[in-house]
């Protein structure tokens, strides 16, 4: 297998050759100050680039150009995690999907749908999970009648309404 390696700014991209697989997908390996500032930001999200900077060896010009180079290569997301319920969303579920057909298809569907935030390809019992946020039962009732259940091949799901979020963390670090 012939693969294809630029690096730049600390990221190195595995480009597929044109004799691989459809299937295969990039990758993305990064080099160790990468690494160091992903779990930098993972750590706090609102950290300066001067403080980053300091602690991985890099200037703030540097840090700066690396996070972006991380953000645009789709590695990395400096997001707000918020608590649904505190705005306004009162019902949280994972809904498990079986499907016939493609479920790459089904996934690529589910994407697409207002409400959802997770879409997962999985083995087991289900073939896809997804997870969604609603403002009401009754907004949930809406999305698993009029938008899920109704996609073509979906063959049947199972819901499972949050009652109480315990844990929910970001910080699981680089390898």
């Amino acid at each position: 297998m012939k693969l294809e390696i630029i690096i730049d700014m600390g990221v190195s991209t595995l480009i597929p050759s044109p004799i691989m697989s459809p299937s295969t997908e990039r990758s993305a390996v990064l080099d160790d100050v990468s690494k160091a500032i992903v779990e930098q930001l993972q750590e706090d999200g609102r950290r300066s680039y001067a403080v980053i900077g300091k602690a991985v060896g890099l200037s703030e010009t540097a840090t700066r150009q690396r996070v972006q180079r991380l953000q645009d290569a789709g590695i990395l997301q400096i997001v707000a995690v918020t608590d649904p319920l505190q705005l306004g969303f009162a019902r949280q579920a994972m809904i498990g999907v079986r499907v016939s057909g493609d479920t790459r298809v089904a996934a690529a569907h589910m994407t697409e749908l207002p409400g959802v935030t997770y879409v997962v390809s999985t083995a087991g019992s289900f073939d896809l999970l997804v997870e969604v946020v609603c403002e009401s039962d009754d907004d949930l009732i809406d999305l698993l009648n009029d938008h899920i259940r109704s996609l073509p091949g979906i063959v049947s799901t199972e819901t499972f309404v949050y009652l109480k979020l315990h844990r929910q963390l970001y910080n699981w670090g680089t390898r």
